[in-house]
Parts: structure tokens; C-alpha cells; sequence
């Protein structure tokens, strides 16, 4: 059963229990798609307004953008649960002897490596989530401001979950290739997009306290 499927209240309750999924990327992923939610609701109260006629094909652009994000977040929240699972795994896997052991240690590098692709993923989408949130805090409805900084904030929240959930991962892969060109990625996403996530935050107080 997709976790999708679930209530929230289920969601919630699988979260908080022993089991293995869903965890902090899946968490980060259902984040991120809550806080791309927000922005897009800002969009539709936007469009057909005529005060804000003048930008309302770029703001339905951003809705557009907005629901791939979305789309692309919630299948993360799945996909998330799919790479752990040969993970959990591979720790089972017996050390009595060096080949098993070179085994273990093979198939936990190529585990760990796909476990990290999932929260990098997390984090790209959040980072683009971030962008059209900056955008919308600029142009959208006055009415509902205050929803894009709830959703920039929700967006923050999964680019550094996910940054947490890559490091993890890293801390137990030899490729020191893979794991300078992964990190050096992550760090530059988790800048960027903090720095944007919070100018966008400020916006939005800014013109709630004017």
C-alpha cells in the first residue's frame, strides 16, 4: 500500500511507530509537497483577480510548475521506503567469512549510493519549490501572504531534512569520487536555497507588518 493511501492520521501513526518506513526522507518529501501545496493555493486565489490581471499568466505558470513539484514530491515519499528497504537488508548480511564480508561491503556501498538519490532528489525538488515560492511571495495575493511564507518555510524544512538524510548515507560509502561530487551538490542546493527560502520568509513578514 502507497503511503499516499493513507490517512494522515495513519501516516502519522506509522511514523511515530518502530517501523523501519517511513522515515525522515519520506517526512522531508511529504513536507516539501504540503509546503508546494500552500503556494499553489496563493496562485488560485491569484488568478481571476483583476488587481492582479497583469501578472496572472506568469502566476498560473508557477501553479503549473508547482503541481510537478507536488507530483514529483509525493512519489519521493514512496520512493524513499523503496531504497531503504534493500538497506535494511544488506545489514543483515553475515560476515563469517572474507567473501562474505567483501560481499556485504559491495552491496552495502551500491545500497547506500541508491539510498542517497532519493533525499538528493528531495532536496532539487525543494530547492525549485523554493524558487516559485520566492516568485509568488512577489506577485501573488495580498490575501493570502501570509500562506507562502507556512510554505516556503515547509520547503526549507525538506531541503535540510533531506541534506540529513544524504549525509547519513555518505558517512557509509568509500567512493570518495561519488561522495565529493554528491556532497558538493548538496551543499551548494542547501545554501542556495536557504538563502532564498529565508529572503522569501522576510518578504512576507515585511508586508504582513506594514
Amino acid at each position: 500500500m502507497s503511503m499516499l493511501d493513507k490517512s494522515c492520521k495513519d501516516f502519522n501513526d506509522v511514523l511515530a511507530s518502530k517501523a523501519a518506513v517511513p522515515g525522515g526522507g519520506g517526512a522531508a518529501a511529504m513536507g516539501g509537497a504540503i509546503g508546494m501545496a500552500l503556494s499553489n493555493m496563493v496562485g488560485n486565489l491569484t488568478v481571476g483577480k483583476k488587481k492582479y490581471a497583469d501578472v496572472e499568466d506568469e502566476v498560473k505558470e508557477l501553479i503549473e510548475n508547482g503541481a510537478k513539484v507536488i507530483a514529483e514530491l509525493e512519489t519521493l515519499v514512496d520512493k524513499d521506503a523503496e531504497v531503504f528497504e534493500p538497506l535494511s537488508k544488506a545489514y543483515g548480511l553475515p560476515r563469517s567469512t572474507p567473501e562474505e564480508i567483501e560481499y556485504k561491503e559491495k552491496t552495502m556501498e551500491d545500497c547506500c549510493k541508491t539510498a542517497c538519490s532519493v533525499p538528493m532528489e528531495i532536496m532539487r525538488k525543494a530547492y525549485q519549490g523554493i524558487k516559485i515560492h520566492e516568485r509568488m511571495g512577489q506577485i501573488g495575493t495580498m490575501i493570502a501572504i501570509s500562506d507562502v511564507g507556512c510554505g516556503v518555510a515547509f520547503m526549507k524544512a525538506a531541503l535540510v531534512s533531506g541534506s540529513l538524510n544524504v549525509i547519513i548515507n555518505l558517512n557509509a560509502i568509500k567512493d570518495q569520487t561519488f561522495v565529493k561530487e554528491t556532497r558538493e551538490e548538496m551543499n551548494q542546493l542547501l545554501k542556495d536555497g536557504s538563502k532564498i527560502a529565508d529572503e522569501t520568509f522576510d518578504l512576507v513578514v515585511s508586508k504582513l507588518t506594514k
